[in-house]
């Protein structure tokens, strides 16, 4: 396992440069390499730079408003256990997660990405009501920019900080159900539902690439929620 410096200055007053930050390699994984308009954090060489073989390549963009816990979700995310016992050790994708900025001036650019984007994560901070209020603005961005089959799930982040929290979890799920979207709370400090909220995107991409024609459809919430009831009676 290799270990390289993280990316210094996210929100420089030039455009942001991806550099790689410390990964760990996983077979069936990766995150690649992007233009100089986003961070990424590959934890693993791509299908571009190797010759590893992947069945499907996918793109996921972790976007909202700035400091809501996006670089702290995506760095939780690479350095845990992501593929004990998934799915994906038995398929090969090369799962490419872009870190955007969420500062106004580099809003321009993201619009740019949406188009290419196979799935979104939209963070809000459940301590910053303002993050909470700006999704609809969010929301209408991805609509618009992004492809008409994206992958949206809504994450409110920072959920360890009961005592700092404004915005409650039954303000986000009806938020995420008035807009047809999936729906958690995380914490990226804690690790809470940050490797679910992966997997649970991947589960859809996947299932949307290779679904059999008299395969049911992949219920994302209903995947999202039996999980979370899972991990809940095992915590007691």
């Amino acid at each position: 396992m290799s270990r390289k410096k993280a990316a210094k200055g996210k929100g420089s007053s030039k455009s942001p440069k991806p550099s790689p930050s410390s990964g760990r390699t996983a077979k069936g994984l990766a995150a690649a390499g992007a233009p100089s308009s986003a961070l990424v954090y590959p934890s693993r060489p791509s299908i571009s730079n190797s010759g590893e073989f992947y069945d499907i390549a996918f793109k996921v963009m972790l976007v909202g408003d700035s400091g809501v816990g996006k670089t702290c979700l995506l760095v939780r995310f690479k350095d845990g256990a992501f593929l004990a016992g998934s799915f994906i050790s038995t398929v090969g994708i090369d799962f490419r997660i872009w870190d955007t900025a969420g500062q106004e001036r580099f809003r321009s650019v993201t619009h740019a990405y949406y188009r290419d984007a196979n799935a979104l994560l939209l963070l809000y901070d459940v301590t910053n009501r303002a993050s909470f209020d700006n999704i609809r603005a969010w929301l209408t961005e991805i609509h618009e920019y992004a492809q008409q089959n994206v992958v949206v799930m809504l994450l409110g982040n920072k959920a360890d900080s009961t005592h700092d929290r404004v915005v409650k979890r039954e303000e986000g799920e009806k938020l995420a159900k008035e807009f047809g979207v999936p729906f958690m709370e995380t914490s990226a400090k804690s690790g809470l539902n940050v490797e679910l909220a992966f997997t649970a995107v991947a589960k859809e991409l996947k299932h949307r690439t290779m679904k059999e024609p008299d395969e049911p459809k992949f219920q994302l919430q209903e995947y999202v929620d039996k999980e979370m009831r899972v991990a809940s009676c095992c915590r007691s």
